[in-house]
């Protein structure tokens, strides 16, 4: 559920869109990504640190993968994406979903507020996922990492799916449970929750605001 101390319709309120992130977000997938991408890893001697990976999550795995090559060395990320990949598409119909974002996507789809995904993941996988949730009718546009330049941490997600939705960045509440799209969302000038154990809470306020032009 939303924060004890927040209704759905105190978080909705002055809202004119809700753009959520898709993993850690809507749904469940820490544990399957860490255990996709190690298995992907590991033919190539690279052993995957949990803390280290969850330092980083947020990042598209192409970026990610950046990062594991500046410590072991270059790395065939193409092979190394396609492998992952493949371990997640195969078990997408284990996804779970979380629930109190569920809650927050159902009200404001109820209030006709226009949804989003902004997401650093592969757009075949976040559809993938949208299908096999049945989550179709929650969301008017997804955006994924193939749609920008940069990824989170920097705005070019967020901003891209206000654009979509055709309203202002600043009336946008974003939803992101890690620390790179919280950055990002924040910097796209939107006012931005995040998700811990299970509940949605406020973060705040944002210092600087990305030109939404």
């Amino acid at each position: 559920m939303v924060s004890a101390r927040l209704t759905t319709d105190d978080l909705l309120q002055g809202t004119a869109a809700v753009i959520v992130d898709w993993d850690g977000t809507v749904v469940d997938s820490q544990d399957a990504n860490f255990a996709a991408l190690s298995a992907a890893l590991l033919p190539y001697g690279v052993s995957l640190d949990r803390p280290w990976y969850e330092q980083h999550v947020g990042l598209s795995i192409a970026d990610l993968l950046t990062e594991v090559a500046a410590i072991h060395g270059d790395l065939p990320t193409s092979t190394i994406i396609e492998a992952s990949r493949a371990r997640l598409l195969a078990s997408l119909d284990q996804l779970q979903p979380v629930a109190a974002t569920i809650e927050l996507l159902d009200a404001a789809t109820d209030r006709g507020l226009p949804c989003a995904v902004a997401s650093g993941a592969a757009r075949v996988l976040v559809e993938g996922g949208i299908r096999a949730l049945n989550l179709g009718h929650l969301f008017t546009a997804t955006i994924t990492r193939e749609n920008v330049a940069c990824g989170k941490p920097a705005p070019e997600l967020f901003l891209h799916a206000a654009g979509v939705l055709a309203v202002d960045a600043r009336r946008c509440l974003a939803v992101d449970d890690a620390a790179d799209g919280i950055a990002a969302a924040r910097a796209a000038g939107m006012r931005v929750l995040t998700v811990r154990q299970g509940r949605l809470v406020p973060t705040h306020v944002p210092a600087v605001v990305a030109d939404p032009s």
